[in-house]
């Protein structure tokens, strides 16, 4: 356990520190947007180009890693789905507030992910990670599209609509172009690949600073039920739920922890973008995602050196 922990703290030590920056006024909190924006339309773009273009390996050899994960999100999506009457009658949970329910416990945070792979197993661990990115980011974000339009009222989820969202993915297009140069062998030149390589190593480092900085402490004070209920979904049921997927489709060593690595992490951020452009409740998913984060310190930990004691 000592040793999960110690690997995972330079990421968590990283997220603190960018919470205490903004928090101090070092660096202000108008210019963390800024940082957030090229962390994910520049760097991780770059990040995945590299990854999947270099990796070592077939993707062939990861078919039933990519199903179980892309079943794995289907299972939550039509889990919280079907949760939504009794959310309603019981729970008191409206539209709007459903809507960040829903992204909050399907969406992954990536960033993190791919921080903690490429701690415990660097350049190849990130290739088999990066297939979880070409199976779950177009699913994730075609079904919040839909939620939000349906639930939140704000929009109607036309074909336009859902399109124009994953064209404007940059995360889609970093693993469009990384999978084409891997499939057809393509050779970069020598300074464009090290361009792109100095580009993704700096993706880690500042997208947990910038993580930090958009915590939300007040928000989450203020939270309630809406939030436990989440967090419970998102870092104890999914991370199981994962484990037992991969028990199913024959999924061991170094391929199972990372998939319950994918699963134990927090929701993303970027979902709180697109509940303010749909209609979503944004104050729940501030208070949400920071919940989250903070109670990740100590689950992530547990839960991989499960996995990892496990898959031995």
């Amino acid at each position: 356990m000592l040793i999960v922990f110690s690997s995972l703290l330079p990421i968590f030590a990283l997220i603190v520190l960018g919470f205490t920056l903004r928090k101090s006024g070092l660096v202000p909190s108008e210019q963390w947007r800024g940082v957030e924006m090229i962390s994910f339309w520049l760097l991780f773009p770059a990040l995945l180009i590299t990854t999947l273009a270099r990796a070592d390996m077939a993707f062939d050899e990861l078919t039933s890693f990519g199903i179980a994960l892309f079943t794995m999100v289907v299972i939550v999506s039509v889990l919280i789905w079907l949760l939504r009457r009794p959310l309603r009658d019981i729970g008191h949970v409206r539209g709007p507030a459903f809507t960040t329910i829903f992204q909050t416990t399907t969406r992954w945070h990536g960033f993190i992910a791919l921080a903690v792979v490429d701690k415990l197993y660097g350049v190849p661990g990130l290739a088999v990670l990066a297939i979880a990115f070409v199976v779950m980011v177009p699913f994730l974000n075609v079904i919040n599209i839909l939620v939000l339009a349906t639930y939140a009222g704000k929009t109607k989820p036309t074909f336009a609509l859902i399109a124009g969202a994953l064209l404007r993915n940059p995360l889609l297009w970093g693993i469009t172009i990384g999978i084409f140069i891997k499939v057809l062998g393509i050779e970069l030149p020598e300074p464009l690949f090290v361009s792109l390589d100095l580009l993704g190593r700096a993706a880690l480092g500042v997208s947990l600073l910038a993580l930090g900085a958009g915590l939300s402490w007040k928000a989450m004070k203020t939270s309630g039920k809406e939030v436990v209920f989440s967090t419970v979904i998102k870092l104890l049921f999914t991370p199981l739920l994962a484990a037992g997927l991969a028990l199913a489709f024959d999924i061991t060593g170094t391929q199972f922890i990372i998939m319950v690595i994918a699963a134990s992490v927090p929701t993303a951020v970027n979902g709180y973008i697109l509940a303010r452009a749909m209609g979503g409740d944004t104050e729940l998913y501030a208070a949400t995602s920071t919940a989250q984060v903070l109670i990740s310190f100590i689950t992530m930990p547990i839960v991989i050196y499960f996995a990892m004691n496990f898959a031995q």
